[in-house]
């Protein structure tokens, strides 16, 4: 009976969060952890996780610095040279762009940028924007599991390495399953949805004048120090990669390194910050009003909350979760990726499901390759309608076609997602029992 009263406690704080938005999930997240503390349950600062925290300030006040640099403007400008070039082909070129934009960065809020440029690109052409905004999306939220900088593939990283796996064979698994999962995905997606002539709802907004025409090519300059943030960040992601391998025991090119990987990692950020903001002649305290710092900001108060909440639970009883799911899991080790799936939907984050669930999975005696291998489907973020950049792509779809249905499942994502982290974890298996 208490376990029941605890799991809605954190079912209640999960739905809450989710229904007010933005910052509140990590508020509400922390008020579930309040209430199973007096429910009994053990609340421990061990259950914070401050190193996946860590690197996401790191990673977005580098962010940040270049944004205010003009560097993500430069590399949106970038993606709409690129995108322009084929825009018949706009649902398969947008998810590569999302994709690339992500892995570089480590963080999915880079999307933001690319969608009004996919959106505009996608009515040029005369393609139904649902499906490159659609698999775009989920793209953006999946390459989080391929990034080297991201928190999530960090924190898989500092689990997997002392089980044998090495960080770039580990890394080799997600950039190649994921990246051929969305194309996958994004082909099929080509077909979803009627035709826009053939839509009531874009045949409605087109006779009330409310479908905007598109606005064509935008006449873009790099401001000065742009490129220089970009190149920056992109030397600071290299150094990051080559520091990880060094110190990793299949490389051992450093032994006992002095810095640790994660804290190596917050500190090449910072220091990438650091030089982006003497070199381009920036005043620290306007990086503060940028979108990327405020959105990066609020995600970290996020982990906080829900990732608090489920560990706290997990971690309280675990030691049942060992003998009812091992020897499902030992069987059915796909059963990971669909745990993984649901999870990710509630905890809003690719990094806070990592954290709460595979370590426990790990316990329970599933292997390397099946942990690796299912590792994708905690980018399952937009099962419910409510993630920011899934909301911001509905509302820059002013042709209606890109909705979330009466029935709150029934929207433009669920599909091309459901298909990508399939395939994604599908070849996962696969490219992980030759490359682990």
């Amino acid at each position: 009976m208490l376990l029941a009263l605890q799991i809605i406690i954190v079912l209640a704080a999960i739905f809450l969060g989710a229904r007010l938005g933005s910052i509140a999930i990590g508020f509400a997240g922390g008020a579930g952890v309040l209430l199973l503390g007096l429910t009994g349950v053990p609340v421990t600062i061990k259950d914070i996780p401050f190193d996946v925290i860590g690197i996401i300030m790191a990673v977005i006040a580098a962010i940040a610095a270049m944004q205010k640099a003009g560097g993500l403007d430069y590399l949106v400008y970038l993606a709409e040279k690129a995108l322009r070039k084929n825009p018949k082909q706009i649902t398969i070129w947008a998810p590569i762009v999302t994709w690339l934009m992500t892995v570089f960065c480590g963080t999915g809020h880079t999307a933001f940028s690319t969608l009004p440029v996919i959106a505009e690109v996608a009515k040029e052409g005369g393609v139904r924007p649902s499906r490159p905004l659609s698999i775009a999306v989920v793209a953006s939220q999946m390459a989080i599991t391929a990034s080297p900088i991201s928190a999530a593939v960090v924190f898989m990283a500092s689990l997997m390495e002392p089980l044998g796996v090495g960080y770039l064979s580990m890394l080799a698994v997600f950039l190649l399953s994921t990246f051929i999962a969305v194309i996958l995905a994004a082909f099929i997606t080509n077909f979803l949805g009627k035709d826009l002539k053939d839509d009531p709802v874009y045949q409605e907004r087109l006779a009330n004048g409310t479908v905007q025409p598109p606005s064509g090519k935008n006449d873009y300059t790099p401001v000065k120090g742009a490129k220089a943030s970009v190149m920056i960040f992109l030397v600071a992601i290299l150094v990051v990669m080559a520091y990880a391998t060094a110190i990793s025991d299949q490389v051992g090119l450093i032994k006992n390194p002095s810095i640790p990987r994660n804290e190596a990692i917050m500190a090449i950020m910072l220091a990438a910050a650091t030089a982006i903001t003497l070199i381009c002649k920036l005043k620290a305290d306007t990086i503060l009003q940028t979108s990327v710092f405020r959105s990066g900001m609020s995600a970290c108060i996020c982990v906080l909350g829900v990732a608090w909440l489920g560990t706290t639970l997990i971690n309280h009883y675990i030691e049942d979760i060992k003998r009812l799911s091992g020897n499902v899991l030992k069987d059915y080790p796909w059963m990971l990726a669909v745990v993984l799936f649901f999870a990710a939907a509630l905890l809003y984050s690719q990094a806070a499901t990592a954290k709460a669930l595979l370590p426990a999975a790990l316990a329970v005696g599933v292997s390397p390759l099946t942990a690796v291998a299912s590792f994708a489907a905690v980018s399952a973020l937009f099962i419910l309608p409510t993630y920011p950049t899934l909301l911001a792509a509905v509302e820059m779809d002013d042709t209606g076609s890109t909705r979330i249905g009466k029935y709150v499942f029934n929207h433009s994502f669920i599909i091309p997602g459901t298909l990508a982290i399939t395939f994604a974890v599908i070849l996962g298996f696969l490219f992980g029992s030759v490359m682990i």
